[in-house]
C-alpha cells in the first residue's frame, strides 16, 4: 500500500512537472530569427511586386518602411491586422514611410485584398517561399487543410518590421503565436521616432 502511494505521488509530481515545462515553452512563443533582430541590417532578398516586377530589400534604402509578413487572406488574424492598418496607413505614409505587405499568396489573390480594403499598400510576393525560408520565417504545414489546394501547405510566420532609411531594423515584432500581431499604433510610433 505504501509503495503504491509513493508511485502515485511520483506520477503526479512528474505529470505536474511535465505540464509546467510544456506551458513554459508555449508561453515563450517563437523567438525572432537572428537575421531579423532589432539593430541588424535588413538582409538582402528579392521578391516580386504586384505587377510582376522584381523588387529587392535594397530598394528600401533611403526611405523608412514598415514591412509585414502576412500568411494570406485565408488567415483571419492577418485579415484583421491588415484591416487595422488601414486606419493608420495615411499617418504611416505621411511620416515618410512605405507600407509593404510581403505574402506567399498568388498575385490574383493579393490584388483582391488591395481592392477589398481600398488601400495603396505595396504588395511583395514570395510565392516560392524563398524569402520566407531565407529569413527564418517558414511555418511548415501552416496552411489549414481547406486552403492547401490553392495556397500549398507551408506559409510564412507572421512578422512586422520597421526599417529606417539606412536599412537597419528598428523594430522587429515576430508573432509569438499565430493569433498575435503588433498594435498598428506601436508601428506608427516607431516610424514617427525614426
Amino acid at each position: 500500500m505504501e509503495n503504491t502511494f509513493i508511485w502515485i505521488i511520483t506520477a503526479v509530481v512528474l505529470l505536474v512537472a511535465g505540464v509546467w515545462w510544456k506551458l513554459r515553452g508555449i508561453s515563450r512563443g517563437r523567438p525572432a530569427p537572428a537575421a531579423l533582430l532589432t539593430g541588424q541590417p535588413l538582409p538582402e532578398f528579392t521578391a516580386v511586386d504586384e505587377k510582376g516586377n522584381p523588387v529587392s530589400s535594397s530598394n528600401l534604402i533611403g526611405t523608412p518602411a514598415v514591412l509585414l509578413f502576412v500568411r494570406g487572406t485565408w488567415c483571419p488574424f492577418c485579415s484583421r491586422q491588415v484591416e487595422g492598418l488601414t486606419k493608420y496607413y495615411k499617418e504611416i505614409t505621411a511620416s515618410g514611410a512605405r507600407l509593404i505587405l510581403l505574402t506567399p499568396q498568388p498575385l490574383e489573390t493579393t490584388r483582391r485584398v488591395a481592392d477589398f480594403f481600398e488601400v495603396e499598400f505595396e504588395f511583395w510576393l514570395d510565392e516560392s517561399l524563398h524569402v520566407t525560408k531565407q529569413l527564418g520565417l517558414l511555418l511548415p504545414a501552416g496552411v489549414p487543410d481547406d486552403y492547401r489546394k490553392e495556397y500549398g501547405e507551408d506559409t510564412v510566420w507572421p512578422a512586422s518590421l520597421v526599417i529606417d532609411a539606412e536599412g537597419i531594423i528598428r523594430y522587429s515584432g515576430i508573432s509569438k503565436f499565430i493569433v498575435d500581431r503588433p498594435n498598428p499604433e506601436k508601428l506608427l510610433r516607431v516610424v514617427k521616432n525614426l
